[in-house]
């Protein structure tokens, strides 16, 4: 019981695993389009990052969108300085498992996007996401933009009111300024199209989004 309260807890900055300058090797190629991984990125493209739960189902949800240049595993809104998976899953890192989405806002419209990230899980369900329990599963908008963090804050009151009405309790997304992104291990990157039949624990709650543009 003690270990199951521990990792739904967020650890103290001074408890947090310390972590290590390097970052992790990787390809550089996106699986599944190509694109770089790693930036810089097109002038004009936007960067957002999402928690929605475990994060091979969650990076797949938005690498398929017309737009999205590309998509990443990665590890945010922690401590630990580039930190490793086994790490992460400890509960002692304070990083969420996270996927980095860069888009191209002249193609697909950040709304749109949000619109993908609320109907893809439960944000109602606090520090984990279905059977997977942790402080690395809960959900979360980190926003890189004054417009993002107006569009996203206006996009959980709409959403919450629709969840409401259908009995679910409030929303318990967190909204906070991008942290360091730290890109996950290499085998993590899509791992969903590198293995089809893998483990995906995301579930949304059926409760369409409203669609209306969030200016």
């Amino acid at each position: 019981m003690f270990m199951l309260k521990k990792k739904t807890q967020m650890p103290a900055e001074s408890e947090a695993i310390s972590g290590r300058d390097t970052a992790m090797t990787l390809s550089n190629r996106h699986y599944v389009n190509g694109n770089p991984l790693l930036g810089p990125f097109p002038d004009g493209f936007e960067r957002v990052i999402f928690g929605l739960g475990c994060f091979w189902g969650a990076e797949r949800k938005f690498w398929s969108l017309a737009g999205v240049y590309t998509t990443a595993a990665g590890y945010s809104a922690g401590y630990t300085k580039n930190p490793a998976y086994q790490e992460v899953c400890t509960g002692m890192t304070g990083h969420n498992e996270v996927v980095l989405v860069v888009y191209d806002p002249g193609v697909i419209d950040y709304a749109d996007v949000l619109k993908v990230f609320w109907e893809s899980h439960d944000p109602t369900q606090g520090m984990r996401q279905g059977n997977d329990v942790g402080t690395q599963y809960r959900s979360g908008i980190y926003f890189t933009s004054d417009a993002q963090e107006e569009i996203s804050r206006s996009s959980l009151k709409e959403y919450e009111n629709v969840l409401t009405i259908a009995g679910y309790s409030k929303i318990t997304t967190e909204i906070l300024p991008a942290a360091e992104f730290y890109y996950a291990e290499d085998y993590h990157q899509q791992y969903l199209a590198k293995n089809p039949d893998g483990y995906c624990g995301l579930g949304g709650t059926g409760v369409t989004c409203p669609s209306r543009p969030m200016k």
